[in-house]
C-alpha cells in the first residue's frame, strides 16, 4: 500500500471512529465517560509529542535553534487563534442576547451551530496534515499520530455534538454534518502529502508544529479541567488516568518499534 493510500485510510478511520464513538457517548447518555477520556487523551498526546515527534524532528538535519523557534511560534500562534475564536464566540452570543426574539428561536438555534462546523472543518484539515507529516516520516509514526489525533478528537467531538444538539440540530443532522466537517481531514492529508513530499526539507518543521499542536491541546484544553478540582485527593483519579494514557502511548510505541 502506498504512503498516500495509508494517509487517506488513516484519516478516514480516524474521522469515522472518533465521530461514531462521540455520537455514542453523546446520544446514549454516556457523557460521564468523557472526563476519563480527556485525561487519557492528555497523557497520549504529551507522550507522542515529547518522546516521538520532537526527538524525530531534532534528530534531522534541520537547525535545532530554528526548530525551537518554530515550536515556540506554533504554540503562541495556537493560543492567539483560540483566543480570537473565543472572543468572536463571546461577542456572537452577547449579540444574540441583546437581539433575542422568541419567534425566531429555532432559526437562530440552527444558525448557532454553523460556526462550530466551519471551525471544525479547519481543525480537521490541520489534523489531516499532521497525520500526513507523520506517515511521511515512517508508517509507525503515522500510526501513532493517528491514534493520538483520535484520542483527542473523541472528547472534542462530544463537546461539538452537545453544542449542535443545543443549537437545534437533530441527532441525525448533527451526525451527518459532523461527518461532512470531518471529511476535511482527508483533504488535509492529501494536501499535506503532496506539499511535504515535494519539499521534504519542510518535514522536520511540520513534525514540530504537529508536536506543538498536541502539547498545546493537552496543556490548555485537557489538563486545565483537573485544575478545577478543590483538592489533591479529588485529582488523584485523573492523575492516574493521565499516567494510564502515558503508559498506553508507551506500549503502542514499543510495539510498533518491535516490528
Amino acid at each position: 500500500m502506498t504512503t498516500l493510500s495509508l494517509i487517506v485510510l488513516a484519516n478516514l478511520l480516524s474521522t469515522l471512529v472518533s465521530i461514531s464513538l462521540a455520537a455514542l457517548l453523546s446520544f446514549r447518555a454516556l457523557a460521564g465517560l468523557v472526563d476519563k477520556l480527556v485525561c487519557v487523551a492528555a497523557g497520549v498526546l504529551l507522550t507522542v509529542a515529547l518522546t516521538h515527534l520532537l526527538p524525530e524532528s531534532f534528530h534531522s538535519q534541520a537547525d535545532p535553534f530554528v526548530l525551537g523557534w518554530v515550536l515556540l511560534v506554533a504554540i503562541l500562534g495556537l493560543f492567539l487563534l483560540e483566543k480570537s475564536a473565543l472572543i468572536h464566540h463571546t461577542h456572537h452570543h452577547e449579540g444574540d442576547a441583546h437581539h433575542h426574539h422568541p419567534g425566531h428561536d429555532a432559526r437562530e438555534a440552527g444558525r448557532g451551530g454553523w460556526p462550530i462546523l466551519i471551525g471544525d472543518a479547519f481543525h480537521n484539515f490541520a489534523d489531516g496534515m499532521v497525520i500526513a507529516a507523520a506517515f511521511l516520516l515512517d508508517w509507525k509514526a503515522g500510526v501513532l499520530a493517528t491514534l493520538a489525533v483520535m484520542a483527542h478528537e473523541i472528547p472534542h467531538e462530544v463537546g461539538d455534538f452537545m453544542i449542535l444538539l443545543n443549537a437545534g440540530f437533530t441527532q441525525r443532522k448533527a451526525f451527518v454534518f459532523q461527518l461532512i466537517s470531518g471529511a476535511s481531514a482527508v483533504l488535509g492529508g492529501v494536501v499535506g502529502y503532496f506539499v511535504l513530499d515535494a519539499a521534504s526539507t519542510l518535514l522536520p518543521y511540520a513534525l514540530v508544529v504537529a508536536a506543538a499542536s498536541f502539547i498545546y491541546i493537552a496543556l490548555s484544553d485537557l489538563l486545565p479541567e483537573m485544575m478545577r478540582r478543590r483538592s489533591l485527593a479529588q485529582s488523584l483519579p485523573e492523575v492516574g488516568l493521565i499516567l494510564a494514557g502515558v503508559a498506553l502511548a508507551g506500549v503502542m510505541m514499543s510495539a510498533l518499534h518491535a516490528h
